[in-house]
């Protein structure tokens, strides 16, 4: 029978926690492998983190191994990291105790040959085609006669210097050059930004050139990839100025010569096609002013020759005058019997209407027309007296209707008339004062008046007094006016 409370037994097996197993295990792998090259397929990339890192797998056919970017690394990667696209990764294999999981934190990234890499520009190259960017109907025409040129390119390379030397010899231009890097991990940026900046007119101070020029010399795919990437399709493809691309040699295709408005196989080549040659300019222009003045010369040739036969054609100043001067002279002819003709014809008249004429007739027709006068003068002095005699009558009626609503009328009811030292008509008690002197009008005549005491108390009789301006004003009121009765 067993005991109750076994005790364990005796072992040499070391005991560890797990934080220190999972410790032990990260400097062991790191030990063991501290830098390496791996070689995978991306997978589950979505993007940097929140944070900045980037977080995917690299898998080949038998296994998966977890990578991380960090953030300062992934802001130098020349390649940035591309669902399904094979890469070497350059790293350190290490541990995360936290998921017990080995992973490769990644230093440095490339394709895995230029297959890979080809497969990436084919699916962006479809996918920005899908958007339409790509598309001729989009593409602007190029100035024929720019008058300033905006250069993307190395400041220092030989690119710029055959761009300067071919435009120097065609048509001198005004060439200002946006320097930037042309490969490398900033490449990209800084030609989008070179774009943009021409466009917002950043280095010209407001003025926009008429025409940019992207241009690069040859190089390898790897070289010329910073030209594939989509910051610099879709800044091209946003530019309002028209843009030449000439990014490496005639063989090299990228995707800014897809978007852009022409493809020069070379930057040579995209000097000649941003402007023509000044001396054929000029050739054109003499031989365009000869055969202009020979058109006209031979139209103005032309013209006479029609003239002149035309003028053949018409009759001749006599054979127009002709007919018209005789018939001129053939009435001139007629005229002075026509003259005495229609003297005597009148003549005749006279003599007719001479004979009918008697005394008797002339003054009858005169006293007729007494007549008519006096009959005239009648209505006209019978309508002058109606009109008189109305107007009498409307203004005898007008008299009356004063009389009746006149103030004297009123007076003669045994009313009065009041007024003060001014002749104004008193209409209150209120506005009578003690001392003040007043006028008072009767049907028969004016008394003057002196108030004392207040309004309360009744005026007392006083010796007529009225004041001379009041007396005049109130005689040269006239009898018929109405004025407000006390």
């Amino acid at each position: 029978m067993a005991p109750r409370n076994p005790q364990p037994e005796p072992t040499n097996v070391t005991e560890y926690s797990v934080s220190e197993l999972a410790f032990a295990l990260k400097r062991t792998v790191e030990d063991a492998y501290g830098l390496v090259r791996l070689r995978g397929e991306i997978s589950g990339y979505r993007g940097p983190h929140a944070s900045g890192h980037c977080y995917f797998r690299l898998k080949d056919e038998g296994a998966a191994i977890e990578a991380v970017v960090w953030r300062g690394t992934f802001s130098r990667l020349k390649f940035k990291p591309e669902e399904g696209l094979e890469i070497v990764a350059k790293g350190k294999i290490t541990t995360y105790p936290g998921g017990s999981k080995y992973q490769i934190v990644i230093e440095d990234l490339e394709p895995a040959g230029a297959g890979a890499l080809m497969a990436l520009l084919e699916q962006r190259k479809k996918q920005l085609a899908a958007e339409g960017l790509f598309d001729e109907a989009r593409k602007q025409e190029l100035p024929f006669l720019p008058d300033v040129i905006g250069v993307v390119t190395s400041p220092t390379g030989a690119v710029i210097r055959d761009i300067l030397h071919r435009l120097g010899d065609r048509f001198p231009s005004h060439v200002i050059v946006w320097p930037v890097r042309v490969q490398g991990e900033t490449c990209a940026a800084e030609v989008a930004a070179a774009i943009a900046g021409f466009n917002a007119g950043a280095a010209t101070e407001g003025i926009l050139p008429d025409l940019i020029i992207v241009a690069r010399g040859g190089g390898s795919l790897e070289d010329l990839w910073g030209f594939n990437e989509e910051i610099v399709v879709r800044a091209a493809a946003a530019s309002a100025i028209p843009l030449i691309s000439a990014v490496g040699h005639e063989t090299d295709w990228t995707l800014i010569d897809l978007v852009a408005d022409y493809r020069a196989p070379t930057p040579t080549a995209a000097a000649e096609r941003a402007v023509p040659v000044r001396s054929e300019l000029l050739s054109a222009v003499q031989t365009y002013g000869v055969r202009m003045a020979g058109t006209m010369r031979r139209a103005l040739e032309h013209w006479r020759s029609r003239v002149t036969a035309s003028a053949r054609g018409l009759p001749r100043r006599e054979a127009i005058l002709g007919l018209p001067r005789q018939r001129l002279d053939t009435a001139s002819g007629r005229l002075l019997q026509s003259l005495r003709a229609n003297t005597n014809s009148h003549r005749a008249v006279l003599a007719r209407t001479a004979a009918a004429l008697r005394p008797g007739l002339v003054a009858r027709q005169a006293a007729t027309a007494r007549d008519l006068l006096k009959r005239l003068d009648r209505d006209r002095s019978r309508a002058i007296q109606a009109r008189v005699e109305r107007a009498r009558q409307r203004l005898d009626a007008q008299a009356k209707l004063l009389g009746t609503l006149g103030y004297q009328n009123v007076l003669a009811r045994g009313f009065a008339l009041v007024r003060d030292a001014e002749g104004s008509m008193v209409r209150s008690a209120r506005a009578v004062h003690s001392g003040e002197a007043l006028d008072i009008q009767f049907s028969d005549g004016h008394i003057g008046v002196q108030v004392v005491g207040g309004t309360a108390g009744a005026p007392a009789a006083a010796k007529p007094k009225v004041p001379g301006t009041a007396r005049k004003k109130a005689k040269s009121e006239p009898e018929g006016s109405q004025g407000s009765l006390l």
